[in-house]
Order: C-alpha cells, then structure tokens, then sequence
C-alpha cells in the first residue's frame, strides 16, 4: 500500500513504526499501548473527518428551525410586515385616495363606491368615504409594524440598562432601579396611556412608540436582572474579575451575552404586546391621527357603520390577531430554542 492511498482510502487507519513503510488496515488495535510510536505523524487518518464543532446559536437556528409553528409563524409575520413596507408598491390605490366623478360639471363623491362590500375591484371592500379598505390595511400594517419594532428596541435597550446594573452591583442599586420599575409596573397602564397621549401628543408612530417605551420596559428589566444575578456568581466572572476586567467589560463581555437569549424571547413579545396598545389607542382615538393609517383607527372608522359593513371592522381586525398570533408563537419557538434545559422541542 503506497502513501497516498493510506491518506485517501477511509477505511484505513495506518500506523506505521518508525523506518518502516507498513500499514496496519481495519480497526484500532486491542492494546492501546500498540499506538504509542514514536514518530507523532505515525497515525495517519482521513482528511475531512475531524469533528466541526458548533457554537451554541447554531443549536439554537437547528432547533428553531425544528419548531414548525414558530418557522411558519415567522414565515407569514415575515410576508405581512413586507407587504406593509412596500404598501405603496403593492396597494392599488393611495390610503387617503377618494373617487370623485363629474356631475353637471362639479367633481362630487362617486358615492357608487361608498361602502362597497368585497369585490374584485376593492378586495377588503370600500368606507364612508369611499377609500379603499385593502390599501389602507396596508398602510395600516407599516405603521403597527414602525410602532412595534421601535418599542421593541427601545424597551429592550430600556430594561437591559435598568436591570443589569440592578442584577450586577444589588445592594442600594438593585433597591433603588427595582422600587421604580415597581412603581411603573402599579400604574394603570392604559389610563397613563390615555392620559399621556392627551398631554403629550402621540399622533405620529414616532411619538407613540416612545409613549409606549417609555411605560413597558418593566418586563425585560425583571428578566435581566435574574439572569444578572444568578450570573454574577459564575466562576469565570470571579476569574474575569481576578484578572482586572472592569465592571462594565464583565456586562458586557461576559455576562450580557449569556443573557441574550431570555432578551431575545422578552423583546419579541413586548413587539406584540406594543402593536395591540397602538390598535387600543387608535381605536379609541387616542392614538394616531389621520390621515395617517393605522389599524386600530380603521377599526374606529368601522365601528359605528354596524353589522352591514361587516368588512370595515373584520378584515382590520383579523390581520390585528394575525400578528399577534404569529408573534406569540415566535416567542414560543425562541423560548424552546434557547432553553438549553429543553430537551424536546414542540411543534
């Protein structure tokens, strides 16, 4: 047997003693000692078959990706956030766009299409006005999804501050950061809402996501301050420690990021629970105003037109649960994903 062929056959394992050409074929000899040569390239193996080793958000893509209701949720949240940011690529018609017609010479309503239920000419059917239902749900979408992911990232930011440096240095801190995120958490949280918009103003996504930052971080910051906790005692922040790390290197470099993981399940949920506050506000008038389209307004406008326009409310409506839904089931799928306890994961 030549040299190439004990490198490239992979049912081979070669051993060869020092000053000698021969190869060993089949499996590991009985006696371990019988591999101890002396020269250290005696043992010669297949190239290609070392172990590639995975880093944990590898494991955790694997097994997110086994969840088949958090992957299909994501998949469809995915296609309604897209249709929404490129509402005005896919709408047929503005959001603000009124038919108007010609009679005796004067541009006056076309109230042939005011109110019109579902056609092929107005899928989600038509308003008051005579906008068109299915444009205005798309521009509807951009704005919840602005609104959602601006307070999920704000919030996230928000309460990873307040509870890390609670978590971390305890004491006067942890009493101090955890008294006023209980003090946020005793609020009547749609009536500060209700109050504050009045106040202040939230009649752009931009004004409503930080009113709603402002008042929802208190959820993140309780979980990063267990995690803090319990991590501020591992051996490798007392090594970390020992060999000169400052207190924000330790956050930063060594515990934040084995605390991504609850963040990431906290942030997506938070996302949710932002997108139904805005739907609330708008729906109550509270929130934001036209002519910028939201859903919760588009649900305002239908309320009072009954059950005979049954599509002003229902299809609103039904992308409203649509979302939440699929990001629930996100947060589920990222909650097994990240779990290392987690044995099995749901579908």
């Amino acid at each position: 047997m030549t040299e190439r062929s004990r490198h490239t056959d992979p049912d081979v394992l070669a051993v060869a003693p020092p000053g000698t050409d021969r190869a060993v074929d089949g499996a590991l000899p009985a006696d371990p000692r019988e591999l101890l040569v002396d020269d250290p390239g005696a043992l010669v193996y297949e190239s290609g078959l070392e172990i590639e080793a995975r880093s944990q958000w590898a494991y955790a893509r694997r097994r997110f990706m086994r969840h088949r209701l958090a992957l299909g949720s994501l998949i469809v949240l995915i296609g309604i956030f897209v249709c929404g940011i490129f509402a005005n690529v896919i709408a047929p018609y503005s959001y603000r766009e009124i038919p108007y017609t010609d009679l005796a010479g004067v541009s006056v309503i076309d109230v042939n299409q005011v109110l019109s239920p579902p056609s092929t000419k107005h899928l989600f059917g038509t308003d008051s006005a005579g906008r068109d239902t299915f444009s205005r749900t798309l521009y509807g979408i951009r704005t919840s999804a602005r609104v959602g992911i601006l307070v999920g990232v704000l919030s996230t930011i928000i309460g990873t501050i307040i509870g890390g440096l609670a978590g971390f240095y305890g004491g006067w801190i942890d009493n101090l950061l955890m008294r006023l995120t209980d003090l946020f958490l005793t609020l009547p949280l749609l009536a500060v809402l209700l109050t504050a918009s009045k106040f202040l103003g939230s009649s752009t996504p931009t004004k409503l996501a930080l009113l709603l930052a402002a008042l929802i971080w208190t959820t993140i910051a309780r979980v990063v301050r267990g995690s803090f906790l319990s991590l501020r005692e591992k051996e490798y922040v007392e090594a970390a420690r020992a060999a000169g790390s400052g207190d924000v290197r330790i956050m930063l470099r060594h515990m934040l990021p084995n605390t991504i993981g609850p963040i990431v399940v906290a942030a997506t949920l938070t996302i949710g629970v932002a997108i139904l506050l805005e739907a609330v506000l708008s729906f109550l008038g509270f929130g934001i105003e036209p002519p910028t389209a939201a859903l919760g307004a588009l649900l305002n406008d239908g309320q009072d037109t009954g059950i005979e326009q049954w599509w002003l409310v229902t299809f609103p409506g039904l992308v409203i649960v649509l979302i939440v839904l699929c990001i629930n089931f996100i947060g589920d799928g990222l909650r097994d994903a990240l779990d290392p306890t987690q044995r099995r994961v749901r579908a």
